[in-house]
Order: structure tokens, then C-alpha cells, then sequence
């Protein structure tokens, strides 16, 4: 059996979140292979520290059943049937991670919301990102009701009737929910049915000017490489509208934090696009859906242990200016996210310190102008590419945590 195809690049970005120790990660693996918690310190201690990329293809076998016709492994049917390619954005479950998350499901398309059976539902997290999934506008969503395998039918059933309360009302109130084994992959076929059902590609503005969201920057070079061998710096990411070439001229802003004359100040990069690739695979060009790295010939340096992420990355002299101020028409959620007690989210305070999230960037900000409707910030730490109808997240510190009071949208 000839097993040659022609690949194309991921086509959508299908965001995993929910609480920590759900399954998040097992059930990635189970579906594509991939085990996404990749950095040392993450095993160690059993948690998803960066946001975790698994890209996958989907196959689907001719004659068979609604349920077992896709499958992610080509030899698994006969006469497979290519039908396209997508990226897994695994984030974070902990709730000091949750800006994190929020810069993981800036990249989102779909969702999956995992739930384990084994505890009540919601948990702090499962409010946490399901909030989260409103904001950036995720309104596909499936429910994937993990660790079925070590609960009684009567106790999975019971979770089940807690998730259909914790959804009623919501946008996700009709979303399906699938009961899976994801560590003994059981059922993981009817959830890639549904995926393959519910979850298509969305159509892409492919004639706008081309924007990346930094998610990861990075030096592929091994320790000792001879300077004649090294490779220029790394930046990872994904395209949100229009279309990345290689060869194309790229400015990657607000860019690198330096010091001139006593001062920290953001200096923008400008590099040129050496290649792209998705997975293991390369292409001529990036278009939105999926995770691309993108080689540039930037000093490696400049891209080490992801130093432009927050960056936004886009053709040269075409990016909006960095902004150090924010207009936002704002709303804040009647409740604080994520704590076990619930709690009313007070109104916002001029001079307050708030935590903004725009795009994969995050950073500190004060009020300076209050309305009931909208605010003013000052960013403190560092400026942020962004412009007018640009979804943020806003943060404010409860209980010594940053906690996901609300959301907004930039004004001008």
C-alpha cells in the first residue's frame, strides 16, 4: 500500500484547556502521538509550563462506520484518504499560569473542554478557561468528559448531569460531550468524528496585510556548532491573517528590550524570512491555521529562549506603531474566575495596577481614566503592538494571584 500524500499545512488551531491534571496533555498524545509537555522542568514537575504545539493529520477510511471512519495514522485502514492537517494548542491548567493560557488561546479556532469525571465540576480552572474561550470569541467548543476509566457509571453519570448545569446558558450550552479514556485512548475515535463533524476550517482573509502573533521564539544551534554552520534565530507562531513567503522582508515589533543612554527602550527587528516550516515539514509559504517556525537570518541571540514573545510579526513598514497607552471599552464578569469561593468582582479603581493580555503579549498596566464603559491604561513594563477591535484580557491581583476579571476591546 502506497502511503505517499500531499501534505498541506495545518488548516486550524484547536485550543485543549480546562483544569489542572483533567488530562489535557494524556489526551493530546492519545490523539495524535505527541506528548506536548517538552522542557525538562515541565516533566519534573508534571505540568505544562509553556503553551505545547502538536500538529496532526487526519485520515479518514473509506467504508467504514460514522465513528471509526478518521483516523490520525494512515496504516490504521486501507486505502486512507487524506483530508487535512491540524495543530493542538495544549495550555496550561494552573491558575498562576492563566496569562499563559490566555497567550495560548489567542491562537485558538476550536476547543476542546476537557472535564474529569473523577471531580466535581467546574473546578477554578474549568471557569477560568471556559471564561477565557469567551473572550477571544471561541464559540466551538466539545466537551470531553476524561477519566470515564476510573469512576462507576453512576458517578460518570452524575458529572455528566454537573457539566450540562455548569454549561446551561452559556454558548456552549448545546456542545457536545464525549466520554473518553484518554490514557487508555478509549473512544478517542468518536471524539475525532465529532472533531471532523464540527470543527471546520474557517475561511481566512488571505489578501490582508500578513500578521503573526509571537508564541515562541528560539535558537535551533547546538552548543559548539562552527560559525559557518549556525542558523539564524527561530520565531513560532501563528499567521491570523494573510500570507508569510519565504524571501518576504519582516519587521518583528515592538522587538528586543536594549538600554541606550541609561534607558530600556523596545527596538523593532527587521529580518528576512529563510524558511518555514510546520511540524517536521517545510513550505514556500505560512497562511493562518496551524503553528509555523519561521527561520529568519536574526541573530540567534535575538530569539534565544523565547525572548520576542508578546511580539507581533508582520511585512516590513506595515505594523501599527507600539503603543505604550490603551483605550479599552471594557466589561468586567460579575464574578472573579477561578477561586474556589465565589466572589464579586469590584469595580475597577483610577491608579490601580491591572494585568493586560493582547495577543500572546501580557503585560502590567495602571488606570489612569475610568468610565463605566471604558479606561485608559499606561503600560509600565513593556509597549504592545495593537489596534483598534483587538480583543485584551484583563487581570487584577485577588489574594496575592492574578485573577481574570473581565475582558475588552481596543477603542482607536
Amino acid at each position: 500500500m502506497s502511503l505517499e500524500f500531499q501534505y498541506r499545512q495545518p488548516e486550524i488551531n484547536i485550543g485543549v484547556v480546562g483544569h489542572v491534571d483533567h488530562g489535557k496533555t494524556t489526551l493530546v498524545q492519545a490523539i495524535t502521538g505527541i506528548w506536548t509537555s517538552r522542557h525538562s522542568e515541565e516533566l519534573l514537575r508534571s505540568m505544562t509550563i509553556k503553551v505545547g504545539y502538536a500538529d496532526t493529520d487526519v485520515f479518514e477510511c473509506p467504508g467504514r462506520g460514522p465513528y471509526e471512519r478518521y483516523v490520525t495514522d494512515p496504516i490504521e485502514c486501507q486505502n486512507p484518504v487524506y483530508r487535512r492537517s491540524v495543530s493542538f494548542v495544549d495550555s496550561p491548567g494552573h491558575e498562576v499560569l492563566m496569562a499563559n493560557m490566555l497567550s495560548g488561546a489567542a491562537l485558538m479556532d476550536s476547543a476542546l473542554l476537557v472535564i474529569a469525571a473523577n471531580e466535581p465540576c467546574p473546578q477554578p480552572q474549568t471557569r477560568e478557561h471556559f471564561k477565557a474561550l469567551e473572550i477571544i470569541g471561541v464559540k466551538n467548543v466539545i466537551v470531553v468528559q476524561n477519566k470515564v476509566d476510573v469512576v462507576s457509571k453512576e458517578r460518570a453519570k452524575r458529572n455528566y448531569e454537573e457539566i450540562k448545569s455548569f454549561l446551561a446558558g452559556t454558548f456552549a450550552e448545546n456542545s457536545p460531550i464525549i466520554p473518553v479514556s484518554a490514557l487508555h485512548k478509549a473512544n478517542v475515535d468518536v471524539l475525532l468524528a465529532a472533531m471532523e463533524e464540527l470543527f471546520k476550517t474557517p475561511e481566512r482573509d488571505l489578501a490582508a496585510k500578513p500578521v503573526m502573533f509571537v508564541a515562541r521564539s528560539f535558537d535551533v544551534n547546538r552548543p559548539g556548532t562552527p560559525p559557518d554552520k549556525l542558523v539564524g534565530g527561530v520565531v513560532g507562531g501563528s499567521v491570523i491573517r494573510g500570507v508569510f513567503r519565504v524571501g518576504d522582508e519582516i519587521e518583528i515589533s515592538p522587538g528586543v528590550r536594549v538600554t541606550e543612554g541609561g534607558k530600556t527602550v523596545f527596538r523593532r527587528l527587521y529580518t528576512k524570512v529563510e524558511s518555514i516550516r510546520f511540524g517536521e515539514r517545510f513550505f514556500k509559504e505560512a497562511r493562518p491555521g496551524g503553528l509555523v517556525a519561521m527561520g529568519t537570518s536574526l541573530d540567534p541571540a535575538l530569539t534565544k529562549a523565547d525572548r520576542l514573545v508578546g511580539s507581533v510579526a508582520g511585512l516590513a513598514g506595515q505594523l501599527p506603531e507600539p503603543r505604550n497607552h490603551l483605550a479599552v471599552d471594557y466589561h468586567l464578569f460579575e464574578r472573579v474566575v477561578g477561586t474556589r469561593e465565589l466572589q464579586r468582582v469590584p469595580p475597577l479603581k483610577v491608579g490601580e495596577k491591572v494585568m493586560i493580555t493582547a495577543g500572546t503579549a501580557t503585560v502590567m498596566a495602571i488606570v489612569r481614566r475610568l468610565t463605566a464603559e471604558w479606561f485608559e491604561v499606561d503600560l509600565t513594563d513593556k509597549p504592545v503592538v495593537a489596534w483598534k477591535g483587538i480583543k485584551v484580557a484583563i487581570s487584577r491581583s485577588i489574594m496575592n494571584r492574578w485573577r481574570l476579571v473581565g475582558w475588552g476591546v481596543v477603542r482607536d
